[in-house]
């Protein structure tokens, strides 16, 4: 287990926080604070402790990135995209002036806005006692996300400066091998310490690949085998059943020699299938794939839903959703279930006529809470459905971090957690 701020003594410290304020923004509106909220824990804590100031940094989308996609998008639409439009764009979508503000209004607290990562070192000295200010988007700098270890550790080396103390509480970024992540710990005498965020997150995803209660059921769904495949494998070690879904189901029922009409199919990682059910047999391992569906002709959410009552599907159709044979054989294994991980809807959701089988996988892993199964939800797509589902306070962990619980799932190290102290 990590060490926490909770571990150590704050009192009269600078403190420079890592925190996750990747929040979708609108014309310079936060639409969405789940990730906000979920610091506020460890940001409070630490201003309780009376440190000699808090500084916090985070990145908030890519600037040079989402400026070149705003782009593209109005040339496609041919419209210019001038300066002025590009300083719009990025005042309304990068800059981290109106995410300090909307801070300040949770906290109850002034929030001092410092206007750059860098070259700040004298205004955080100068900040009265107890202050809590906040960097512009460290991801203006490209040194922050520079492949080049170098460029990274200057970058690092000056952040490293503005702290005694580097508290990382931003699971989100936790697999990248940043300047303000990880690189940061390289400079600081003190080793680093975790928010209560992180100190959560691993707390829940840590057993589910190490030592989960068994009999362990792993849910995973999502459009592709090839982004989940290192998942599947590592869930495979301790797994009593696999449940596969989503559009990557039709590359495995293809494996089996199945009719996948126009379904989703990646051919390239038909032999990947076959032996990953080769090795969960040897394993003894219950492989669960659909076994009838929901179909469509076109993929829309207009789409009329045709029921496939087996498990071929017809040349001129394509899988959109589960269907009711298939739910009632998820059923069975997630009620025996002892630990749930779930990673990825099993149906498109998005679409309300093809999202019956994704809400009832919601329903069952909260019923299964209730019942006292430990359960983990991790990956953009799964946490969009409990949410849209309101289902999200009936699980025992709902993860902040979609790449980074993908990651801590397929048992990677993660860099913006390897280098926090452990108790």
């Amino acid at each position: 287990m990590i060490k926490t701020v909770k571990d150590i003594d704050l009192k009269g410290k600078r403190i420079i926080m890592r925190v996750d304020f990747n929040v979708p923004m609108k014309d310079g509106v936060v639409q969405d604070d789940t990730r906000i909220m979920a610091a506020l824990p460890t940001i409070k804590y630490i201003i309780e402790q009376n440190p000699r100031s808090l500084v916090l940094m985070s990145h908030l989308g890519d600037p040079k990135k989402d400026v070149k996609k705003a782009a593209e998008k109005a040339e496609k639409a041919g419209k210019p995209f001038t300066e002025e439009d590009k300083e719009k764009f990025i005042n309304g979508k990068n800059r981290m002036k109106p995410v300090v503000e909307y801070l300040a209004s949770k906290l109850g607290k002034d929030v001092t806005f410092l206007p750059d990562a860098l070259g700040q070192k004298a205004a955080i000295d100068a900040l009265p006692e107890g202050a809590v200010a906040m960097l512009e988007n460290v991801r203006f700098h490209p040194e922050e996300t520079s492949k080049d270890a170098a460029e990274r550790e200057t970058m690092a080396k000056e952040l490293a400066s503005y702290g005694d103390i580097f508290v990382n509480d931003a699971f989100g970024t936790a697999h990248r091998d940043q300047a303000s992540t990880a690189t940061i710990a390289k400079f600081m005498k003190e080793q680093p310490v975790g928010g209560f965020l992180i100190e959560k997150e691993v707390k829940y995803i840590e057993p589910m690949v190490t030592n989960p209660p068994k009999p362990q059921v792993a849910i995973i769904g999502g459009a592709k085998v090839s982004s989940k495949i290192a998942v599947l494998e590592s869930l495979l070690k301790n797994a009593s059943a696999l449940v596969i879904g989503g559009g990557m189901a039709y590359t495995f029922l293809k494996a089996q020699g199945h009719k996948i009409g126009k379904s989703l199919v990646e051919d390239d990682f038909i032999d990947t299938a076959k032996k990953l059910l080769a090795d969960a047999d040897a394993k003894g391992v219950k492989i669960l794939l659909p076994v009838d569906h929901v179909g469509a002709a076109e993929f829309s959410a207009d789409a009329a839903p045709v029921a496939v009552d087996g498990i071929d599907i017809p040349d001129e159709l394509m899988a959109m959703d589960v269907g009711p044979k298939t739910i009632e054989e998820y059923k069975k294994v997630i009620s025996t279930a002892k630990s749930i991980v779930w990673n990825g809807p099993v149906g498109v959701f998005e679409f309300d006529a093809f999202a019956k089988g994704t809400e009832t996988v919601a329903k069952l892993v909260a019923e299964a809470t209730g019942n006292g199964a430990m359960t983990v939800v991790g990956g953009g797509d799964s946490v969009a459905a409990v949410n849209k589902f309101h289902l999200a306070d009936k699980m025992s962990h709902v993860s902040t971090g979609g790449g980074a619980s993908l990651e801590f799932l397929e048992g990677k190290t993660l860099p913006g957690i390897a280098i926090l102290a452990t108790k």
